[in-house]
């Protein structure tokens, strides 16, 4: 057996469990939106912070990452449940292809996992909704909670989007303008070369769960983690019984 989940927001930097592959890539006709509020991380009920969640949109693109676990049900069983009560806010789970060519057809997974939000203000508590790019920056320079402020989460978004070489204009627009806010200055848009693949994945389409198709060059990236408040890096290890360690087990 064998699970892919898909990170296009804090997971990118933070998986917050153990892993066996980790691969840059993107979906496909979804964006991400700064729409879904949160109470009890980076915000409060009085004062919410903004957080991500895709919205639907036709030829849109969204980068992030895939990782994947496996080695049996209980494994993945665990890793689930530990996402769940992370991403309460989100209250929907929806299976998505992953690509790692722009120009492919055909995705290199099928049967990926992500956490997604209903769109709706009646059936989602945590639904914001839009808002003017000025209120939006206003909210997140403001909120904080118990993890920490709202304006972090934004800026480790910005950065390590910017690790994985597939920056997000509107995450640096809206970057931006929270730090005119701050009255710190503002961060031009600035391409980082694509991680280049170097291995080949693991396994074979005839794991049950998820169809993969043949690349010649499906990467295994590094990761960031933290420790002592200090950025460092690590390399998932995808032979043998090796792992990648999680990053922290706390929400970012």
């Amino acid at each position: 057996m064998v699970l892919w989940v898909f990170g296009y927001g804090s997971l990118v930097w933070n998986p917050g469990f153990d892993f066996d592959e980790r691969v840059i890539g993107f979906i496909r006709d979804y964006r991400r939106v700064f729409d879904l509020a949160c109470f009890d991380h980076r915000g409060t009920p009085q004062n919410p912070a903004r957080t991500l969640t895709l919205e639907p949109k036709e030829g849109s693109i969204c980068w992030g990452v895939a990782y994947c676990i496996h080695g049996g049900s209980e494994r993945e069983r665990a890793v689930v449940e530990s996402l769940e009560r992370r991403e309460c806010e989100y209250d929907g789970k929806t299976i998505v292809d992953f690509y790692k060519d722009k120009d492919s057809i055909e995705p290199t997974l099928t049967g990926v996992l992500v956490f997604t939000s209903t769109l709706d203000k009646l059936l989602n508590k945590y639904y914001l909704g839009p808002a003017p790019l000025e209120e939006m920056a206003s909210q997140i320079a403001t909120a904080s909670g118990p993890c920490g402020n709202n304006r972090d989460y934004l800026f480790r978004l910005e950065n390590a989007l910017f690790e994985i070489g597939h920056e997000d204009d509107m995450v640096i627009e809206l970057a931006n303008e929270v730090r005119n806010i701050l009255g710190k200055k503002v961060r031009k848009g600035k391409k980082k070369q694509p991680v280049r693949p170097t291995t080949h994945l693991p396994f074979l389409s005839f794991i049950s769960g998820v169809q993969v198709h043949p690349l010649a060059d499906a990467a295994v990236a590094t990761d960031s983690y933290e420790e002592n408040g200090k950025i460092g890096m690590m390399k998932g290890e995808s032979h043998g019984n090796s792992r990648a360690k999680k990053t922290s087990n706390l929400v970012d």
